[in-house]
Parts: C-alpha cells; sequence; structure tokens
C-alpha cells in the first residue's frame, strides 16, 4: 500500500469513527440535526475507507446499499430502507461464502436457535411488519453466520449488526427502553466496521 493511501485511509477513519461518536451523542440527547446529519455521513466514510484498502467491489456495495438504507431509514420509506440493508447482506453473503476459513454447524445451529427465539418473542408486537421483519432477521441472522465462519473478527461484526437491528426490532414491537437508540447506532457502526474490516485485513 502506499504511503498516500495510508495516510488517507488513517484520515478517513479517524472521520467515521468521529462521526459515530457525533451519532450516538446526538441520539442519546436527541438533537435531531445532528442525528440525521452524522448518520448520513457514517458509511460513506466507511465505504470511502474500504477504497483506500482495495476492497472488494462486493464489499464496497455493502456500504453503498448500507449508505442508501440509512437514508431511507429517515424518511416514512422504512420497507424501502428495509430492502436496501437486505441487499447489503445479499452482498456480505456473497463476499464471505466465497472465502470461508470453516464451516461451523455448531455456529449455525445457535444463530438459528436464536432467530427462532427472537422471532417469538417480538412478533405479536410486530402486527402487519411481522413477516418482512421475519425474512429480514433470517438474512441478518445468516450474515451473522458466515461472516463467522470468515473469521472471528468479522464473526464479531456480525454479532454486532444482529445486536443493532433486534434493537430496533425491539422498538417497533412495543419494548423501547432508555439509552436504546444510542446503543442500537454504537453496534452499528463498531459491527459494519468490524465485517468491512475482517474482510480487508484477512484477504489483502
Amino acid at each position: 500500500m502506499k504511503l498516500g493511501q495510508l495516510v488517507r485511509g488513517r484520515r478517513v477513519l479517524a472521520g467515521f469513527w468521529g462521526a459515530t461518536v457525533v451519532q450516538v451523542a446526538a441520539v442519546a440527547f436527541d438533537v435531531k440535526i445532528l442525528k440525521q446529519a452524522s448518520k448520513v455521513t457514517l458509511m460513506p466514510l466507511l465505504w470511502q475507507w474500504s477504497r483506500t484498502q482495495d476492497a472488494p467491489p462486493l464489499l464496497q456495495a455493502v456500504l453503498l446499499a448500507s449508505a442508501a438504507g440509512d437514508l431511507l431509514l429517515e424518511t416514512d420509506l422504512q420497507l424501502a430502507g428495509m430492502a436496501a440493508f437486505a441487499a447489503a447482506h445479499a452482498c456480505y453473503l456473497a463476499v464471505f461464502l466465497a472465502n470461508p476459513a470453516q464451516r461451523s454447524w455448531r455456529v449455525l445451529a445457535a444463530y438459528a436457535a436464536l432467530w427462532a427465539a427472537l422471532i417469538a418473542v417480538l412478533a405479536p408486537g410486530l402486527g402487519n411488519q411481522r413477516v418482512p421483519v421475519a425474512v429480514y432477521a433470517l438474512l441478518l441472522t445468516a450474515t451473522a453466520v458466515v461472516s463467522r465462519w470468515h473469521n472471528s473478527r468479522s464473526g464479531v461484526g456480525g454479532a454486532l449488526f444482529l445486536i443493532s437491528d433486534a434493537l430496533i426490532a425491539l422498538r417497533m414491537s412495543g419494548r423501547d427502553f432508555p439509552g436504546r437508540g444510542a446503543l442500537t447506532m454504537s453496534t452499528y457502526a463498531v459491527g459494519q466496521y468490524l465485517l468491512t474490516s475482517g474482510v480487508t485485513k484477512s484477504d489483502r
């Protein structure tokens, strides 16, 4: 990697973590303008960083789809935002299944049981969004499984992403709690970074 590319990568990554701190703080203190402005910069910054790490095109597509999902979820187009994230997870699956280090059926069984438990608990409060949430959660769980098969770093990222969206589903089902929003965004940002860096660092 060239020195200029390395320096640029570090600057962009610092910007990503700075935007993450602003986003979590803005959510915690309910500063609407900062919440919206910082949220829509997270994935574009991580995408720019991935380019400095020579990330594969499919991984870059994940981050662009996630950026679109973040933007759509700030509007009334909730299902469109969910569809954008579904596309992101489909790309994650393609990335991780292309180079699995070790397929563990115990990991698959554990996450399958977790998915079933989450849906059983949340479904009564989801109303007409029960089916799309269950399908999306299955795709998200699959990402968590195959990311763990890839390596432990990306596996932690997949688990954090699952936690982040499970927290959103809790709110949708009427089970909100103080601090949930800040926890959701912190696990989301860190999860996406670990998923991305788990590919770029291991496959470089």
